[in-house]
């Protein structure tokens, strides 16, 4: 569905208190959360704004949220 919110908070919900810990404590974890929500952020309003942007950067735009979103997974189950 186009225009969805992909923040962790909506994708772990169980997780909430360990995002929040984690990004107040673990540097690298913070960091990787901006980028994945800048990504987020990005493809949201290319989508909602029909910007202009071929299929093929558009699903690199989504493979790197999706490989961010698989580290951090890891890393709030490590935690």
């Amino acid at each position: 569905m186009l225009g969805e919110n992909h923040s962790l908070v909506n994708e772990f919900p169980n997780f909430i208190e360990t995002i929040h810990n984690l990004n107040a404590s673990d540097p690298e974890f913070a960091i990787n959360v901006k980028r994945y929500d800048e990504l987020d952020r990005e493809i949201r309003h290319l989508e909602l704004d029909n910007a202009p942007i071929d299929d093929e950067s558009m699903h690199q735009l989504k493979h790197d949220r999706a490989v961010l979103k698989d580290l951090l997974y890891e890393q709030l189950l490590a935690a």
